[in-house]
């Protein structure tokens, strides 16, 4: 599981790669989070060598990494999905086929496209409830119990000190980086340019996350969103 596409190609076809040794038969998994193209291609190259590559990207965040609760959404021949899922199974709550190699890149890039959005809804009307005057986690409370509630809001909410075990409580540490959140909302740009597809929230949530990075957040969870509009009055 690696940050990036270089990064995922280097491993496999560096001069120290997996590619250089790899037994036949072997199976391959990759569970970073990459362009679906570089999927395809690394399967292609993993194919020659007589061996197995599937894709299998990850939601959950630390907290189910911690309790094996994870998700895997997995690409590949589905005959050989009952191997990885045996394997896949001892981290994962979820495992799930999503078709051939790339397939899973596209549901985890179309999940976090989704998720970059809902967090900085549930950021926007947590900072407009405090500035009206509500106590946030009152606001948090009435959320989670209405039809805005999303996993943003009930599981890991971006305000300090509304909920325990989360990055807001931790001064943002630790969790999903905000520089992965831009990189993943970068993918999805790409793909939405290849197949023509309107994504102007994914475009402007890219833009926003990228605009904490610059401003000193690359290496803060993506949830710092929050203090990042909250210091940000001039949009």
């Amino acid at each position: 599981m690696l940050p990036t596409s270089i990064n995922t190609v280097e491993v496999y076809s560096g001069a120290n790669g997996i590619l250089k040794k790899v037994k036949k038969g072997s199976l391959l998994i990759d569970s970073s989070t990459i362009d679906p193209a570089v999927s395809k291609e690394l399967s292609k190259e993993v194919e020659k060598m007589g061996a197995v590559f599937m894709d299998a990207p990850v939601s959950g965040g630390v907290g189910a990494a911690r309790s094996g609760n994870l998700t895997f959404m997995v690409g590949g021949v589905e005959d050989e999905f009952a191997a990885a899922q045996e394997l896949l199974g001892c981290m994962g709550a979820n495992v799930v086929y999503c078709g051939a190699v790339g397939t899973g890149q596209a549901a985890k890039i179309c999940n976090n496209m989704l998720l970059a959005i809902s967090m900085i809804g549930t950021a926007e009307a947590m900072n407009l409830g405090i500035r009206l005057g509500l106590d946030p986690k009152l606001l948090a409370k009435i959320l989670n119990m209405s039809s805005g509630r999303c996993w943003s809001s009930d599981t890991y909410n971006p305000v300090p000190g509304v909920m325990d075990g989360v990055p807001s409580a931790n001064n943002y540490e630790g969790g999903f980086g905000a520089t992965l959140m831009a990189k993943d909302l970068g993918l999805a740009q790409d793909s939405a340019t290849s197949t023509k597809s309107p994504v102007l929230l994914g475009s402007l949530a890219h833009q926003i996350y990228r605009m904490m990075c610059a401003k000193g957040y690359s290496k803060k969870d993506f949830s710092a969103v929050f203090q990042f509009l909250r210091e940000e009055e001039t949009f």
